[in-house]
């Protein structure tokens, strides 16, 4: 496996970061482009295992998938050069804003770059979730689609929300994992 530089790691995540708008879903496929097509540090499995462990754990998302890949090339010190890498673009930025937020939250320019940023986000997130769904579809086909059907129905006609949704959604899926997992091993 090829090895990279802190120094590399951390400009990688800084850029990534400050470049991307709309949080972790958005970040995700763009740090898997990078760290798989890219660089080819990290295999296709490798890098969803990574992003389904980082979604399962509290906090955001563009910061525990940042601090698992980090981990996952250059250990513990990697994971804090990525942590740092991650979270600083968002401080300088926050504190920038924060200086000029009068100005800012009136002018009609920065209003329609948001705007228009929030158009992409939805374009992002869709083609995430689609790969995404597409990766768990081929696993388990079936259960794939019966939960995602079940899922969809219980929040947007029931008024569900996200919470007991995930929740539910996560202990059907290591229900169905372990169910599946002991019957290949009795087989």
């Amino acid at each position: 496996m090829k090895r990279i530089s802190l120094s590399k790691l951390f400009f990688t995540f800084f850029k990534i970061n400050a470049l991307t708008f709309g949080g972790g879903y958005t970040i995700v496929p763009i740090v898997k482009d990078v760290f798989v097509n890219d660089l080819n540090l990290i295999d296709n499995n490798e890098m969803t295992d990574l992003i389904a462990l980082a979604q399962s754990g509290p906090g955001a998302m563009a910061i525990s998938t940042s601090i698992l890949t980090g981990y996952k090339l250059r250990g513990p010190i990697g994971a804090i050069v990525c942590l740092i890498a991650s979270t600083l673009p968002c401080l300088l930025i926050l504190s920038l804003v924060s200086v000029f937020y009068t100005q800012f939250k009136t002018n009609f320019f920065i209003k329609s770059a948001l705007d228009g940023i929030s158009g992409i986000i939805c374009a992002v997130l869709l083609i995430t979730v689609f790969n995404m769904g597409k990766a768990a579809y081929k696993s388990y086909p079936v259960f794939s689609s019966v939960l995602m059907v079940l899922t969809f129905i219980l929040g947007f006609f029931m008024k569900i929300s996200t919470a007991p949704l995930l929740l539910f959604s996560a202990l059907m899926g290591v229900s169905v994992f372990f169910i599946l997992d002991r019957r290949d091993k009795i087989e």
